[in-house]
C-alpha cells in the first residue's frame, strides 16, 4: 500500500531546499536538504532505500519543506535545523562529535573561517570562538568555503610578512600579508561571511545593493558548479554493497585487476582485493576484466554485489555481458564512459529501475571509480596487498 505522505509529491517544486520529516507526535524525525526538492523527496518512496530511512518513512506522519535560491542557502539552512531539532535520524548513525563546524575568532587581528571536526570543539573556547553548523560532510563545506571566498576575500597566510601570498595574486586574500587591507576593513568581509553562514544571505543582499553592488551581484551568481558536484546527501538511497574495478599494467609484463568495495556509500579497505591477471593476454583490457569477475564470482563466501563499477564505456560492458553469460553468470554490471562526458551504460536488457537508481548513486559511482584508480595505482607502486 502506498504510503499516505506520497500524495504530496505532487505539489513540491523541483527546486533547492530543505525538508523536514515529523513524526506522530510532531517532532522533527529528520531534516535533509536537496538540489531539486521533488527528485529527492521521490526518492524516499522506493522500494530500494537504507534500511535506516525506510523505518523513519515508516514512522513519518507529516512532511514538509523549506524553498531555497541556491544549494549553498540550503547547506546553511540546513545546518541551523539540525542544530535546532537535533532529528533522531540525523543523529542516529553518530554523536556529536563527529558532525562539522566551522569556527571564527572574531578576536583575533585578522579572523579566518576554520573547518573543525565536533570532537575539537573543546579545544576551542566559546568566550573567543563563534560555531556555525553542525554540517554532515567535510569536503562539502571546504568546498562551499572556496566558493564563498571568491566573493568574501579572507587571509590564511601570516599577517606583515612583507611577501604576497599566492592567494592574494589570484584574488583570495586581502593582502594581510603585505599590509594591503586594514584590519578594520578586513573584519568587514568576514562580518559579511557571518551573515551568510546564520543563514541571513537575503539580509545581506539588500545591505550589498545599497553599499557595494558589484559585490551584490558576485553573490547572486555564485557559481555552485564545484559544491553540485560534491553533493554527496547521506540521505541519498544507497546500495548496500557496490564493487568497482580497474586494471593496471607493471613495466608492460604484468596486469593487475583491482577491486574495490563501498558499503552505504563508504569505502571498506579491508575488503580491497587485487587480482593477477594469469590467462588474458598483456594490454587486453576486457579479458583481463572478464578473468577477475569470473574469479570473483567463485568465491562464494564473499557478499554479493549490488551493482559492480567498470571504468569503460559500452564496448566494455557489452562484451563483458555477452561473455558472463555464455557462462550463466547475470551481473549488475554498469559502466562509466570517461569519453562519454562520465556517462552510465548499461547491458542491454537492464530493467529501468536499476538504470535510474544508478543514475540516482552517480556521485557515490565517480567515487568508486576514483577509488579503484587509486588503489590501483597504490598496488602498482606497492604491490604488498592481498594478490588473488
Amino acid at each position: 500500500m502506498a504510503h499516505p505522505l506520497k500524495n504530496l509529491l505532487k505539489d513540491i517544486p523541483k527546486m533547492p531546499g530543505v525538508y523536514f520529516w515529523y513524526g506522530q507526535k510532531g517532532e522533527v524525525l529528520y531534516v535533509g536538504r536537496a538540489v531539486n526538492l521533488k527528485n529527492r523527496l521521490s526518492q524516499y518512496f522506493q522500494k530500494r532505500i537504507d534500511s535506516r530511512i525506510s523505518e523513519m518513512v515508516a514512522q513519518a506522519q507529516d512532511l514538509k519543506f523549506i524553498i531555497c535560491d541556491s544549494l549553498l542557502e540550503a547547506i546553511i539552512l540546513e545546518a541551523a535545523n539540525i542544530k535546532k531539532y537535533w532529528p533522531k535520524y540525523n543523529i542516529v548513525d553518530r554523536d556529536d562529535r563527529s558532525f562539522i563546524y566551522i569556527a571564527i575568532n572574531l578576536k583575533e587581528e585578522f579572523p579566518k573561517p576554520i573547518i573543525i571536526r565536533g570532537q575539537d570543539l573543546k579545544k576551542f573556547p566559546a568566550r573567543d570562538y563563534q560555531f556555525f553548523g553542525p554540517y554532515q560532510s567535510y569536503r562539502l563545506i571546504s568546498t562551499a568555503l572556496r566558493l564563498l571566498r571568491k566573493v568574501f576575500p579572507y587571509s590564511t597566510c601570516r599577517p606583515h610578512q612583507g611577501k604576497a601570498c599566492f592567494d592574494y595574486q589570484i584574488g583570495f586574500c586581502p593582502g594581510a600579508c603585505i599590509d594591503a587591507i586594514s584590519p578594520q576593513e578586513y573584519k568587514k568581509n568576514i562580518k559579511k561571511l557571518i551573515l551568510i553562514l546564520k543563514g541571513e544571505r537575503q539580509r545581506l543582499l539588500l545591505k550589498l545593493e545599497k553599499d557595494n553592488p558589484e559585490q551584490a551581484k558576485a553573490l547572486r551568481h555564485l557559481q555552485e558548479v564545484s559544491l553540485l558536484n560534491k553533493e554527496d546527501d547521506l540521505q541519498s538511497p544507497r546500495l548496500k554493497r557496490i564493487e568497482g574495478y580497474d586494471i593496471s599494467h607493471f613495466q608492460g609484463k604484468e596486469s593487475y585487476a583491482s577491486m574495490v568495495v563501498f558499503i552505504n556509500g563508504e569505502k571498506q579497505a579491508n575488503e580491497y582485493r587485487l587480482f593477477k591477471i594469469k590467462e588474458a593476454p598483456a594490454g587486453d583490457d576486457e579479458r583481463a576484466l572478464l578473468e577477475t569477475l569470473k574469479r570473483r564470482y567463485q568465491h562464494k563466501e564473499w557478499p554479493p554485489a549490488e551493482m559492480i563499477m567498470i571504468d569503460g564505456g559500452s564496448p566494455q560492458i557489452s562484451f563483458l555481458s555477452r561473455e558472463l553469460s555464455k557462462l550463466n553468470i547475470i551481473l549488475p554490471l554498469v559502466g562509466i564512459s570517461k569519453f562519454g562526458g562520465d556517462k552510465l551504460v548499461f547491458p542491454k536488457g537492464v530493467k529501468q529501475n536499476f538504470k535510474d537508481l544508478a543514475e540516482s548513486l552517480k556521485p557515490v559511482l565517480l567515487k568508486v571509480r576514483e577509488e579503484s584508480h587509486r588503489f590501483a595505482n597504490y598496488a602498482r607502486k606497492r604491490k604488498t596487498n592481498t594478490i588473488n
